[in-house]
């Protein structure tokens, strides 16, 4: 198998790299059933999401190895045609690279050489973008019998000729009244294209949806939440979970979120398909649920039939969440030994902090234990429900919780290798302020969280950067599932670092926040190699094989929700989103990276402190979101204190009246008054401001360092305090 495997990919990868023919292209897009099921087999190619229907995102391929990795270099490079964050595994499949970048476009590429062979942009009406949390991105498509499927940002399902990269069929799978978002990748499954959504901040109700692959008709819907209470279930499920919601706050006129916006996985032997559910809305629990039920599905990981989308079972990590903890973080399926027993198993780090292990035919709990710094709860009982922990309840009052809204792990993917018997996961450190706000009005298309906004580190910009940096740290740990406990940690300077791919070469592959591609140790976490990517990588990578040769690639492309909205220090010179390939030998370099354009701002408004305060609150209630805190935008998005003068000029043309909605910044006149915006505007301008004057007067460099340790060592004792 695995002989004809690599025999077609060296055909198919000649053949294309003479040609790129339609009928051959279409022909080495031809996956089916059975060959998704043995993707583990075709060693050469990166068939699905997490390259097997198991989301392990472990590779056989050893031609790179801890012993040969000194010689990777960059084999080629391939600029996107926006330049926001990348978060996207590409399907590689006999020589050809499919992938997605920002709105939703799709890009077909010769994966030797990097060469494009089509694009498809679905069009996705650039205002959607208000109603995305987390930036215009896109993780990836999914291929079945030479189509390639994309669900856009707006909603659509949309199937692609994988010959051509022309439109199939296109499908809504959303209420456009409602301000639903995609950016999960589908999954293939029985000839059926499963995809979810997100939007449970904005106002939604959760569900997962089966299309036909061939015709795009919906053959089924599970929700994950339950509808008006006064109409009837739309099946058993529906009908249990009614029962774990309080009627005493009417979630169901804004949905009550429990979206299903990332991770799925499917066990072709037990037929089940397992999602991964998100958080309630509004996050305010007492405001949301004052009885203190469980609120099924949210935070959950839901078993179904993929036939017909029938529940099969559940277990909910965080019954009645209150803290953001969703749970459709990475799910990896995997044979263990469990206490001396071989069990089948689903793995998952989700952002709450725990590292839960379950069987994967029942659900049965079998143990969670802390991956990350943890106050919200003191364990889990043997039932598997959580020990909460009663002094930081924020019934009352504001309080201090771990992990933050964040998480201990996000989307960004882990990976599970069975030769070490680890799983390498992303992590993030981190605790936020969560201050309950029970004068709640729900506001239809933005944040309904039912919390006050985030408050901004105070102080000047190099202590706010101090501070993000004490309390909001990442890193890459190696757990061992069987014992339960961490293997080795490599701790990185900054957070939001990349997805994880590990080799049969005893590697383990991330980029990271401060710009780098790392190569580590499976078995120790020693870090062999690094590559300069000019941007902060988020993205996992993948690995396949083209005429003999081992490469191994990743997106690179800076932002996302916390790589935009905490502030951290932008990348020099204008934002980049590339694909990055690397083999042994690879001579390739990137070119060099242009100054970054400074305009200097105005002078300040003569206002008062009050106005300019008044500024500061809208600004973090609306706006942080993109441009980041203290008016530092970590990716793409325009850095205000940088503006060009006819920025300023059109300011509130802009923010009210949405000159710029041709580019995704809509104007905000249903929430915000002319006062609001000149206010916003002026503290803009004092922010930009304080940033002149640092720029100016640096002061020496002596002075910089004793001011950025002094800072860093007093943010670390508020942390540890925390």
């Amino acid at each position: 198998m695995r002989i004809c495997a690599a025999l077609l990919a060296l055909f198919f990868s000649t053949s294309l790299s003479a040609a790129y023919n339609p009928d051959v292209l279409r022909k080495a897009a031809d996956l089916d059933a059975e060959r998704l099921k043995q993707a583990d087999q075709e060693v050469s190619n990166w068939l699905a999401h997490g390259r097997t229907y198991d989301e392990q995102r472990f590779s056989p391929l050893d031609q790179i190895n801890s012993g040969n990795i000194s010689g990777l270099g960059l084999a080629w490079a391939f600029d996107t045609n926006h330049s926001r964050g990348l978060e996207a595994s590409p399907i590689v499949i006999d020589g050809v690279m499919y992938s997605t970048g920002n709105w939703s476009v799709v890009y077909a590429n010769d994966a030797k050489t990097g060469e494009l062979i089509w694009q498809f942009d679905p069009q996705v009406d650039k205002a959607w973008a208000v109603h995305a949390c987390c930036d215009v991105v896109n993780r990836g498509v999914a291929v079945w019998k030479g189509k390639v499927y994309v669900g856009t940002l707006d909603g659509y399902l949309v199937a692609v000729d994988a010959g051509t990269g022309e439109e199939i069929w296109r499908t809504l799978t959303i209420d456009q009244s409602r301000p639903y978002t995609i950016t999960g990748a589908p999954r293939v499954v029985k000839g059926k294209v499963v995809i979810g959504n997100g939007g449970a901040e904005y106002g939604v109700r959760g569900y997962v949806s089966a299309y036909d692959a061939e015709s795009g008709d919906m053959v089924w819907r599970f929700w994950t939440v339950p509808g008006n209470p006064d109409s009837k279930p739309e099946d058993d499920a529906m009908a249990m979970a009614l029962e774990t919601w309080d009627r005493s706050f009417p979630w169901w006129e804004n949905g009550g979120g429990g979206t299903v916006w990332d991770s799925m996985a499917y066990d072709p032997e037990l037929d089940q398909l397992y999602i991964g559910v998100g958080n309630a809305g509004p996050w305010n629990r007492h405001l949301r649920n004052p009885a203190g039920l469980d609120n099924l599905f949210v935070s959950s990981i839901v078993s179904l039939n993929p036939d017909t989308g029938e529940y099969i079972w559940h277990y909910q990590g965080t019954p009645n969440d209150g803290f953001d903890y969703t749970a459709t973080q990475h799910m990896i399926l995997a044979e263990i030994n469990w206490q001396g027993e071989q069990r089948s198993v689903i793995m998952q780090a989700p952002k709450n902090g725990f590292f839960f292990i379950l069987d994967r035919a029942t659900g049965e709990f079998l143990s969670a234990e802390p991956y990350s710094r943890v106050n919200w709860a003191l364990g889990y009982d043997e039932n598997g429900r959580p020990i909460e922990n009663p002094d930081v309840d924020y019934k009352d009052g504001k309080q201090f919780i771990r992990p933050s809204p964040v998480g201990a792990h996000n989307w960004h993917p882990m990976s599970y290798n069975p030769q070490t018997g680890f799983v390498y996961i992303p992590t993030i450190e981190g605790a936020n302020e969560i201050d309950p706000d029970y004068n709640y009005e729900h506001e239809p298309g933005f944040w309904n969280l039912g919390t006050q906004p985030m408050p901004q580190p105070p102080g000047e910009m190099l202590f706010q950067q101090a501070m993000l940096r004490s309390v909001l740290g990442g890193g890459l740990l190696a757990w061992n599932p069987e014992t339960q406990q961490p293997a080795w940690e490599v701790k990185h300077a900054l957070t939001w670092n990349g997805g994880v791919l590990s080799t049969a070469g005893n590697l383990v592959f991330q980029g990271t926040a401060d710009q780098k591609f790392r190569a580590f140790s499976a078995d120790t976490g020693e870090e062999l190699w690094n590559f300069d990517t000019q941007t902060g990588v988020m993205a996992p990578a993948v690995t396949y094989t083209v005429d003999g040769e081992q490469y191994i690639a990743v997106q690179a492309g800076w932002g996302g929700g916390l790589g935009l909205a905490a502030g951290l220090k932008p990348p020099p010179g204008p934002p980049r989103s590339r694909i990055l390939a690397f083999k042994l030998g690879g001579t390739g370099t990137l070119p060099a990276v242009p100054e970054r354009v400074i305009y200097d701002p105005p002078p300040r408004l003569d206002v008062s402190d009050e106005v300019i305060a008044h500024g500061n609150v809208k600004y973090r209630q609306y706006c942080v979101g993109c441009h980041g805190m203290s008016v530092v935008s970590g990716g793409s998005i325009p850095d205000l204190r940088h503006m060009h003068s006819t920025r300023h000029e059109g300011f509130k043309a802009i923010v009210l009246g949405g000159a710029l909605s041709g580019v995704g910044m809509v104007g905000f006149s249903e929430v915000l008054t002319e006062e609001d915006a000149d206010a916003i505007y002026a503290y803009i301008l004092d922010e930009a401001n304080k940033d002149k004057e640092e720029r100016e007067n640096p002061g020496p460099q002596w002075w910089r360092d004793f001011k950025t340790w002094v800072y860093l060592k007093v943010g670390g004792l508020i942390d540890s305090a925390m």
